[in-house]
């Protein structure tokens, strides 16, 4: 089996872009998640607000914000439907003019994760067909296959090392990586933190980092099954 420079090339090039594949593609999918919705499962296992929202108010406004996130116009273009927002009974908005820009920011990355993914797609799908297609790379692209999900499942271990023994730590990182500084604190009786509290992003990252692994678990065993078969 003569293995090429471009083979090895494209081997690395699939092994990196698996796990970009499977976590913004993850990301995605949970924001995309609706029956029943991300919010709708979490709200019936963490604390009711104790601001006032009740748990249909509060069901149906964190709906509402979804809903802005699921658009696929720019940010800039549909954040009326978060300034459109009213707290129940009142007609004071539902955001201040700092958790508008934060959703602004939000949306902004959640919408680059679009590319991010067809890209790192095209490249582990167009990569592993050809070499698996060609009988002289099968069993190197199989192997390839099993290294990105084994990669994958190394990573998300770490993460999760991270997430459960300093999640406060892991939290700020995560933020200060997308958002600057002090764009993304808020206070208790923030609309943002009342919706949307730590717990329910802890558990959020939970669930994301699960299905990462999942995903890349699955990659690696069939990569192994397919060497198995092509060795």
């Amino acid at each position: 089996m003569e293995i090429t420079t471009l083979d090895k090339i494209i081997r690395w090039l699939v092994i990196l872009a698996i796990p970009v594949m499977l976590t913004v593609g993850t990301v995605r999918f949970l924001i995309s998640w609706d029956h029943p919705s991300y919010p709708e499962f979490e709200y019936g296992r963490i604390a009711p607000d104790s601001f006032g929202f009740s748990d249909e108010e509060r069901l149906q406004l964190a709906m509402d914000t979804m809903a802005y996130l699921r658009r696929s116009e720019p940010a800039s273009e549909v954040i009326y439907m978060l300034r459109d927002l009213r707290i129940p009974g009142t007609n004071k908005a539902l955001y201040n003019e700092a958790e508008i820009g934060h959703m602004i920011d939000v949306k902004v990355v959640a919408d680059a994760f679009k590319p991010a993914f067809w890209l790192s797609a095209i490249i582990v799908v167009g990569g592993l067909i050809y070499l698996l297609a060609r009988e002289q790379t099968r069993y190197f692209g199989a192997k390839t296959m099993m290294f990105g999900g084994l990669f994958t499942v190394a990573l998300v271990f770490m993460v999760m090392i991270f997430m459960f023994l300093a999640w406060n730590w892991a939290f700020t990182v995560f933020h200060n990586i997308f958002f600057d500084a002090g764009t993304w604190q808020f206070l208790y009786t923030d609309s943002l933190i009342r919706l949307f509290p730590e717990q329910f992003w802890f558990d959020f990252g939970t669930i994301w980092t699960v299905l990462i692994l999942l995903s890349g678990g699955l990659f690696a065993l069939v990569g192994y099954v397919l060497s198995r078969v092509w060795s």
